[in-house]
């Protein structure tokens, strides 16, 4: 790659993205910069949100550096220092090279490539996120319209009132209400149904899936769904495996992400502690199912429990376990 590369320095780097961006347009100074910045470096255009920043931290920036990580990119890791969760809403530079020392890695066969199916990699989008989406979309409208009004000749002794009009606002969240691909009118056949139609996840809508597109992967129950999503209520026909349901004691994390409460497990004995794991926690414990034997102590049983570990079924010692199972029924929806 570097050898075919014709850039000789940063400036002609920047109009070789220009030009892939903008074909066409000749790449004046102040236009490749007002691109190159308003990308991914300007904070009122771009914003990873706390939930990208995350997520990117965790994978970018590892809390443990694997042994077979080559020398340059561990320097970069020591100079970098850890970054934990939280940092800046917009792109910096160590963020590029932090990017691009993974996906050498990768291309050098080191380092796992994420599942696009695992739960920890899909987060729920509450009706409040996509409300605030329509807001800030009626809210750039009501901007636009002031602007106009103010640039206008007879500009001068106006009141707020008279410059800010709220029906774009309003316009668009009756919109999203009304006619959203996701709005629907509530089941209520009986109590029942009204419980299992709030508690209804999809994958479809606006920023999602379509039906036609979505393939068997995304369809198939996944094992990161165990006491998240339910495996056996999902509608028959196109929509299978597209539009879901929570499981029963499954809940949303701050983040979107789906938690699932196990209980504590320490030195073989089951303890009342209730812990909610998401599915980018769980899969570093070794977790006990409901119905593992256990004494009038809360002592486990047996020389060999079954478990989970990353995923997969194992059989594990009783001093292995680290949580367990709250009820055989925590797999399985309302309904």
């Amino acid at each position: 790659t570097l050898r075919i590369d014709e850039t000789a320095d940063q400036w002609a780097a920047k109009v070789a993205i220009y030009r892939m961006m903008r074909p066409g347009e000749p790449p004046t100074e102040d236009a490749v910069l007002a691109l190159f910045n308003g990308l991914f470096y300007a904070p009122e255009r771009y914003d990873l949100s706390t939930v990208g920043r995350m997520k990117f931290n965790r994978r970018a920036y590892p809390e443990k550096i694997d042994e077979r990580t080559p020398a340059w990119l561990k320097r970069f890791y020591d100079a970098v220092g850890p970054r934990g969760e939280d940092g800046s809403g917009v792109l910096v530079n160590e963020d590029i090279l932090a990017v691009i020392g993974i996906l050498v890695e990768l291309r050098n066969g080191r380092g796992e490539i994420d599942d696009i199916d695992h739960l920890g990699n899909r987060r729920v989008r509450s009706v409040g996120e996509l409300a605030e989406n329509q807001f800030r979309a009626g809210l750039v409208r009501v901007e636009r319209a002031v602007k106009e009004r103010l640039s206008q000749a007879e500009s001068d002794n106006l009141m707020p009132h008279d410059l800010i009009n709220a029906k774009p606002i309003s316009a668009a969240i009756k919109e999203f209400f009304g006619s959203s691909q996701l709005s629907q009118f509530m089941d209520q056949t009986n109590p029942l149904s009204e419980i299992t139609h709030k508690r209804r996840v999809s994958a479809l809508g606006p920023g999602g899936l379509t039906r036609e597109r979505a393939g068997f992967e995304v369809r198939d129950v996944h094992p990161t769904h165990y006491g998240r999503v339910c495996p056996i209520e999902t509608p028959e026909g196109p929509n299978i495996g597209l539009i879901n349901s929570l499981a029963v004691y499954a809940r949303t994390n701050r983040h979107g992400f789906l938690e699932t409460p196990y209980r504590k497990v320490e030195n073989s004995t089951v303890t009342d502690q209730i812990d909610y794991l998401s599915a980018i926690e769980e899969g570093q414990y070794v977790i006990a199912q409901a119905n593992a034997e256990i004494n009038e102590s809360g002592l486990l049983v047996g020389d060999l429990v079954s478990c989970r570990h990353k995923g997969e079924f194992a059989l594990a010692t009783a001093d292995q376990v680290q949580y367990m199972d709250v009820a055989p029924g925590q797999i399985v929806s309302v309904a």
